[in-house]
């Protein structure tokens, strides 16, 4: 089994361990963040190291790493924290569920999550440090570049291309054929028709309180 160090200490990284532990080939040895957010000195039983001294303690040559974190400020501190563990020398592994329908013939890249319940079509090409949370569906010939995260229940239609830092809601609808720009923020529920623009924010309507009351409607 492979020794792994998640970076992190919160519910993603909770959930990382989870995973890795029932469903890789990984054992988790350790998990790591920045010194000035070491609250205690163990998460799950497992030893919390700063970060600033985790390759002295858990060398490269002998533990990969997974950063686990959020799509905050459109995914850019987990990236920061995914080049910096490269830079220490980590390979940084991806976790793909033995519950999805993984079927392009691509591998996809470093640090990626891609959860229970996602169907993955031939032909789809997927980046670095990727999350896919649950059961999404991911088109044939779509393409999802690095450092995006889309959370559950998502239609990728095909041949949609995903540019870097985006992140979209849960049950969003992407036509095909259109390409979603960098820093693109989608949220729950959009349906989107056409090509975004760069660090456009699309929302859809919201629903509104009826005014008459449930026992009052015939169903």
């Amino acid at each position: 089994m492979a020794k792994l160090v998640i970076f992190g200490a919160g519910d993603i990284a909770r959930l990382a361990h989870y995973y890795f532990t029932h469903d890789s080939e990984h054992e988790v040895a350790a998990f790591t963040v920045d010194q000035k957010y070491i609250k205690d000195e163990s998460f799950l039983k497992l030893p919390v190291v700063a970060f600033e001294d985790i390759a002295k303690l858990y060398p490269p040559r002998d533990y990969k790493m997974f950063v686990a974190m959020s799509y905050a400020k459109m995914n850019k501190p987990r990236a920061e924290k995914y080049y910096q563990a490269k830079q220490l020398g980590y390979e940084l592994v991806s976790y793909i569920s033995s519950r999805c329908s993984f079927l392009t013939e691509y591998a996809v890249g470093e640090n990626c999550a891609i959860l229970e319940d996602n169907t993955i079509q031939p032909f789809v090409r997927i980046g670095n440090n990727v999350t896919l949370w649950s059961g999404n569906h991911i088109g044939h010939d779509a393409t999802i570049d690095d450092h995006c995260f889309l959370a559950s229940h998502i239609v990728v239609s095909g041949h949609v291309h995903i540019h870097p830092y985006c992140f979209i809601g849960v049950n969003a609808t992407l036509r095909n054929s259109i390409e979603i720009a960098p820093e693109t923020l989608i949220g729950a529920g959009a349906i989107i028709m056409k090509n975004t623009e760069p660090k456009g924010v699309y929302l859809p309507q919201r629903a509104e309180l009826f005014k008459k009351k449930s026992d009052e409607i015939e169903l």
